[in-house]
């Protein structure tokens, strides 16, 4: 295999992040969460409480509720009012300086039964603040799930990766990545894999149980495969074994574990 690639040079990202599966469930589910959770937009921690509420909702990435009390609610400035919604919505305005979030959070001015344990609490939209913080490490995406696991083993399972007939990658040293929700995936050493097809994408992903990955695509018989390889350059503390391991995307290409070609899975990003 060729000299592997380095890390490809920061360039604007698209605002993307490797698909993650919501936990299925059938009904709304409200818990306390133990951690300190921070949301910072403009320099300032718009919302900081050790009293957070973590909240599910069938098919939604978790979202924190956090109580009024804890939330700089002097920045805030009424956006309307939903009262087609059930139960009704407030929604809010965020102003911080010259910037401003539009509809940046919503609250429940009466909940109903099932959303009681939310009165005087708001929440915000993840992605419309610049940084969200539990404890001390940064989270990206949405809240981390306490019921989603991540598990990196290592393998000696032989691991072939094929484009269109033409093996771009073979290892007997693969880290297996078991995610709760998808499909298993198989992260390679650079060396073993054929690095001189790669070249530099300009998107980047953002997870909150594996980090900030970069990507690569793949360029074969003249045709380029876009964004088809990813990596974990600095993966939080808790992946440490995928650390600059290269992950072909199994929804687009043929892999074989132990010579056995695996189905191509499918999901919403086949």
């Amino acid at each position: 295999m060729a000299t592997p690639v380095g890390r490809p040079a920061r360039r604007p990202s698209v605002s993307a992040f490797e698909p993650e599966t919501p936990r299925l469930l059938r009904a709304l589910s409200i818990e306390p969460s133990p951690r300190r959770v921070r949301a910072f937009f403009g320099g300032v921690p718009i919302a900081d409480s050790r009293r957070v509420m973590l909240v599910f909702e069938p098919q939604r990435m978790p979202v924190y509720w956090f109580p009024r009390k804890d939330v700089h609610a002097d920045l805030l400035q009424p956006a309307g009012h939903d009262a087609k919604a059930s139960p009704a919505i407030d929604r809010w305005t965020l102003r911080v300086g010259d910037r401003v979030a539009e509809r940046v959070a919503w609250s429940y001015p009466k909940p109903g039964p099932e959303q009681a344990a939310l009165t005087d609490h708001i929440a915000f939209f993840w992605d419309k603040l610049d940084a969200w913080f539990e404890e001390d490490d940064e989270v990206f995406v949405h809240p981390r799930d306490p019921y989603h696991r991540v598990d990196v083993l290592r393998s000696s399972r032989n691991v072939r990766v094929e484009v269109e007939g033409q093996v771009v990658a073979e290892t007997r040293r693969p880290c297996l990545l078991f995610e709760t929700g998808l499909p298993v995936r198989y992260y390679i050493p650079k060396l073993d894999v054929r690095t001189e097809l790669l070249e530099p994408s300009d998107k980047t992903a953002r997870s909150p149980y594996k980090g900030v990955a970069v990507y690569w695509s793949l360029r074969l018989n003249g045709r380029l495969f876009e964004d088809l390889v990813w990596s974990f350059p600095q993966p939080i503390p808790e992946c440490p074994k995928i650390e600059d391991l290269l992950c072909f995307e199994n929804e687009r290409t043929d892999i074989a574990v132990d010579g056995e070609l695996q189905e191509r899975p499918v999901t919403p990003w086949s």
